[in-house]
């Protein structure tokens, strides 16, 4: 399954992305699934079902969570997250409830994830490629690769209709849902593309 991890809809106040567009325009970019994943927020669950849409595209609701250690894709049995969590307390948190965290965007220049959160296996996925990233930030993933033992997904990062599906996550098994998606990344079977 082809699956864009990282959209952000108009729910984030720096994107121009409509859930509207999602939903039409996910197909047509070749997509299977889609994880909304607002900055800081599940507003999206009061204005969308999750789920398994009637045009066979799968929405996922997820949160991309700010720290000062660096942001993470979060996904878990959740309906809200508690601001101002450090990277570490976060970590915890989502591993605790049974969910799964991604550094997004490790090595964005001004936002980068704080090695020792890897190299502690804190958070053990990591989006080596990112759809607003620069090729040189995207490229500097390759020394964690040798050093860590890390699995790699691939997200746009979408902020516009443009942007929506430039970066995947090849998923090598069905994912229709939340839970099926955290067990997916559990176990490594999938690659960015």
């Amino acid at each position: 399954m082809k699956i864009d991890i990282h959209i952000h809809s108009t729910i984030s106040p720096c994107s121009k992305l409509t859930l509207d567009e999602i939903i039409n325009y996910s197909q047509a970019c070749g997509l299977d699934g889609v994880c909304i994943t607002d900055h800081n927020t599940m507003e999206v669950q009061n204005l969308l079902q999750e789920g398994m849409q009637p045009n066979g595209l799968c929405i996922i609701f997820g949160v991309e969570y700010f720290t000062s250690d660096g942001d993470f894709l979060l996904f878990g049995p959740f309906d809200k997250v508690l601001p101002g969590l450090s990277a570490t307390e976060v970590l915890r948190w989502i591993d605790s409830i049974g969910g799964v965290a991604i550094a997004a965007h490790p090595f964005r220049h001004g936002r980068p994830t704080q090695e020792s959160l890897i190299a502690d296996g804190m958070c053990r996925i990591v989006e080596s490629r990112n759809g607003r990233n620069s090729d040189s930030e995207n490229a500097l993933l390759n020394k964690w690769r040798s050093i860590y033992s890390i699995h790699e997904v691939g997200g746009s990062d979408a902020h516009s209709l443009e942007e929506l599906g430039k970066v995947i996550t090849l998923f090598n098994e069905p994912v229709r849902s939340r839970q099926e998606l955290i067990t997916a990344l559990k176990k490594g079977d999938y690659s960015p593309k």
